[in-house]
């Protein structure tokens, strides 16, 4: 722990660690080919090549992102009570902190598909580009979702303890045994609560840990879920319906995340409690050095930014390298191919550290904005609370139209799903009450360089 800020860098550094992988393990299945009529295409490397789907073990790194999150949660809310603020208000605020970047992001990538349409570009292309600037949107209306519900989550935890873990991930569990026995559609409709069940464990988790209970604190209680999940896994994959890939390939009857299953929930438990085992060690090491921190510092700062827009770097690439037959091309999953990954990726690297750097004074504007809105302002009264609730109703459905269909499908942006997300927040960013003034707020005023945790 950080005894300047309270902090502790080493859930700091799970949640930039986790976007990192995230960033990278998209960039590493990215296939781009030059297609006989000279059309980019994508074609699914999970597909071609087969024995990718093991890698997504190490690079579906979603738990960790939750359990980190949880334990942030938790110290925030607490500090909400303590302070006299409301549920209603630290929702606002946490919403506030996710949508502001999301919709800096929105407002140029719409903008530009909207333009390159009216230029008359292939609606076909413009859809391929839409879903890739989107396909990163299915975390954040479960994020959302679930940081809305943070308060009873926090109220069932000081109720029932690691019972409250227990509870969400048996009905998770519950939830999955019976999308197996279901006929698909009706399958996919109730395997729709499992966005939040099993995502609700780990962020349950982080409340736990968080607390510090003896059992948690236990190096015992970690081994035993990282051995347990690990265990369930490999069971669910070697004798069940699962699939080994933990995110979505096309063809599968059965996916593991969409929606999430049981063999994501056992992987789940693996990962968390492999981060828990580790968690005293680690934030020893992390205290006694300075020079980590420096680094996880700045990554957790511009981790929102990094993970909206960690996809247009792959799409200038490709616009320069391959319509432009400068890249080799060799056959997808061969030797040759892999062989030019690292630079491929260096590449995107280079790029992406350029387009944060531009993003910046952004970046400064959305800290300052969120400071004058007062994110953690009172939100009372139930009028304010329906106004809440009716703007995160349209961003959220907003959210996720877009990760199921991209920001262009038919070629152009859908401007029905622009309209909901845009009053929505609206509605999020208009239902203050009076406003409180907070240790915490009055700190941000006196210093405006102070980042915003974004997305926690």
């Amino acid at each position: 722990m950080d005894g300047g800020t309270g902090r502790s860098r080493y859930v700091d550094l799970l949640r930039a660690g986790a976007i990192v992988l995230v960033v990278l393990g998209h960039w590493l299945i990215t296939a781009l080919v030059r297609a006989p009529d000279g059309a980019l295409v994508a074609p699914e490397l999970m597909v071609a090549v087969p024995w990718t789907q093991w890698l997504t073990l190490g690079f579906q790194i979603m738990p960790v992102f939750f359990l980190a999150g949880g334990y942030a949660a938790a110290g925030s809310w607490n500090r909400c009570r303590a302070e006299g603020g409301t549920a209603a208000g630290w929702i606002r605020g946490r919403a506030l902190r996710l949508l502001l970047p999301t919709a800096a992001y929105l407002v140029p990538t719409l903008g530009g598909l909207a333009i390159a349409g009216a230029c008359g570009a292939d609606p076909a292309l413009l859809g391929m580009i839409g879903w890739a600037l989107a396909m990163q949107f299915w975390f954040l209306p479960v994020y959302l979702a679930i940081s809305v519900l943070t308060p009873w989550l926090a109220a069932l935890h000081r109720r029932w303890g690691l019972g409250s873990v227990a509870a969400l991930a048996a009905a998770g569990a519950a939830v999955g045994l019976l999308v197996t026995e279901v006929d698909a559609d009706r399958a996919y409709r109730v395997g729709l609560l499992n966005y939040l069940l099993v995502w609700a464990v780990a962020y349950q988790l982080g409340f736990a840990w968080r607390a510090g209970g003896v059992v948690v604190a236990r190096p015992v209680f970690g081994a035993a879920l990282a051995v347990g999940g690990a265990a369930g896994y490999a069971a669910l994959v070697g004798f069940g319906p699962f699939p080994v890939s933990l995110v979505l390939v096309s063809g599968e009857e059965v996916s593991n995340t969409d929606p999430p299953s049981l063999a994501m929930l056992a992987w789940l438990l693996a990962q968390c409690g492999l981060c828990l085992l580790l968690a005293p060690y680690a934030e020893r090491a992390l205290n006694a050095r300075r020079g980590p921190g420096r680094l996880i510092a700045p990554l957790g700062r511009a981790s929102m930014s990094l993970y909206l827009w960690h996809m247009v770097p792959v799409l200038a690439a490709g616009a320069a390298f391959y319509l432009t037959d400068l890249a080799p091309e060799p056959e997808v999953g061969s030797a040759a191919w892999w062989a030019w990954r690292p630079a491929w990726v260096l590449v995107l690297a280079v790029l992406l550290v350029a387009l944060l750097a531009a993003l910046r004074p952004v970046d400064g504007l959305l800290l300052r904005l969120a400071v004058r809105i007062r994110a953690q302002a009172r939100t009372a009264g139930a009028g304010r609370a329906a106004v809440l609730l009716a703007g995160l109703a349209a961003v959220g459905w907003a959210l996720a139209r877009w990760a199921v269909q991209g920001l262009a499908r038919s070629g152009s942006p859908d401007w029905r799903v622009l309209l909901a997300f845009a009053a929505g927040a609206v509605l999020v960013g208009g239902a203050a009450g009076p406003r409180t003034r907070s240790p915490a707020a009055a700190a941000a005023e006196r210093t405006p360089g102070q980042p915003v945790e974004q997305g926690s």
